[in-house]
């Protein structure tokens, strides 16, 4: 554990909160006779620990972004998938308590006992030290992952489903403002792509050019695209 508390920055005081972070119920139940206790319990904390860390983060550095842009934004943050590459990281698998048929099946490299994980100890540091530790700690993952996914070059939805679209000669696709709200400085556009006269897909933006590209987004997803 020493050498795991060398790898994230943080050294505990109590040593049973990192100990029940790491173990898995596999392990807590081929030991019950011992009561060691296993890491859900801290998942179920640190799960609420990342959201508001996250949340407070992207809210108050991304100030262009409407909620429901930061929501899809939180979610790709704290997805079980961010979150195993995040414990890969670290190497979390390899400080883990887990049973011996967890550990032959390869469970210290499954993705969903390594996010649980990860959360764990989150919650871990954040009852050890307070927030401010546990916010330094996730912020070393999310601040460049976050840079990460803002490099991703801009992707043009309206021209990729026109391309498709006109593989099919005879087919017309148009784009029909639903909604306008809000005041000038802050306008709220829903737009819809229509396929001929059939609705197939519906978006909303800032801006009536990101307003259409949700809504073709929509319907790339809808098309499985």
């Amino acid at each position: 554990m020493k050498d795991f508390e060398s790898i994230i920055d943080y050294k505990f005081t109590n040593k049973n909160l990192l100990h029940e972070a790491l173990t898995h119920s596999s392990y807590a139940n081929e030991q019950r006779d011992k009561g060691i206790k296993c890491n859900e319990r801290l998942e179920f904390l640190g799960d609420a620990v990342l959201s508001i860390v996250v949340a407070d983060y992207i809210f108050k550095n991304l100030p262009e972004l409407p909620e429901g842009e930061l929501t899809k934004l939180r979610a790709a943050l704290v997805c079980e998938k961010a979150l195993y590459k995040f414990a890969k990281q670290i190497n979390l698998g390899d400080y883990l308590f887990l049973s011996k048929g967890e550990k032959n099946g390869g469970g210290a490299d499954r993705p969903s006992i390594l996010s649980d994980a990860f959360e764990a100890v989150i919650a871990a540091i954040y009852l050890d030290g307070g927030i401010e530790h546990a916010a330094k700690h996730i912020l070393r993952f999310i601040v460049p992952e976050l840079k990460n996914m803002r490099k991703k070059p801009f992707k043009d939805y309206k021209t990729t489903l026109q391309e498709i679209v006109q593989k099919n000669p005879g087919e017309k696709l148009c784009y029909n403002l639903v909604s306008e709200s809000g005041p000038d400085h802050d306008k709220h556009f829903v737009f819809e792509v229509l396929l001929n006269s059939n609705v197939i897909g519906k978006g909303g933006g800032r801006s009536k050019k990101e307003a259409e590209q949700n809504a073709a987004r929509e319907a790339l997803e809808l098309m499985g695209y």
